[in-house]
């Protein structure tokens, strides 16, 4: 297992300098033999039949793909200004899909204008948030979101505790743990015909950024 970045360096059996991953935790399926795994970081198994969860794993330094940086201003008890930009810190070859941004928002909110440089965005009041969301978002890229926030007068002075903002993508072929599978073979010894192929997937998770 390798991972670039920062790390603990090794080498490999060609001379190779690589950075490995960092496991904190992880867990395998009954069919692994975990001897090949202690001595040459190699997971080697014989699958059972369908689908089913080879390896978990647990990793505290994992790269964070995106930067949320938000800002709040209380113009007056009945107005908030509101902003949001939001980076994407993976590679330019690459692209997030289905991402969704809340920016919660009072509970005495009104209506809300607001204005975005991608994707669309609007005020739903089931969610008592701003929801933003973005097909399709490259990699080195990076998005805002402005909003004029009108309140309903209150009698009662409560403060707004102010929830953290949520995040929920997708980004195909990355893997922002760092973990790289470097090598795939299948030792078929009848005459089955077998497809190798892997594929990365990165999913939000509890992806929070607060106010």
């Amino acid at each position: 297992m390798e991972k670039e970045g920062t790390g603990t360096t090794a080498v490999t059996k060609s001379g190779k300098k690589i950075t490995a991953v960092e496991i904190d935790d992880c867990t395998f399926h009954r069919c692994v033999r975990l001897g090949k795994f202690d001595s040459e970081r190699t997971i080697t198994f014989i699958p059972p039949d369908g689908e089913f969860e080879l390896m978990r794993y647990r990793v505290t330094q994992a790269s964070q793909p995106f930067r949320l940086i938000p800002t709040v201003k209380e113009e007056s008890r009945t107005k908030l200004l509101l902003n949001l930009k939001i980076h994407a810190d993976f590679g330019d070859d690459r692209k997030a899909t289905s991402v969704v941004v809340k920016f919660p928002v009072p509970t005495s909110t009104a209506t809300a204008h607001i204005e975005v440089s991608r994707g669309r965005a609007r005020y739903e009041p089931g969610e008592r948030a701003i929801v933003w969301r973005i097909s399709s978002m490259p990699g080195r890229t990076e998005a805002t979101l402005s909003a004029d926030v009108d309140l309903v007068p209150s009698t009662r002075e409560k403060q707004w505790v102010r929830p953290p903002i949520s995040m929920d993508f997708q980004i195909p072929m990355v893997a922002v743990s760092g973990v790289q599978v470097r090598f795939l073979k299948v030792y078929e010894k009848s005459a089955y015909q077998t497809s190798r192929w892997v594929r990365y997937l990165s999913k939000a998770g509890e992806y929070q950024q607060r106010i």
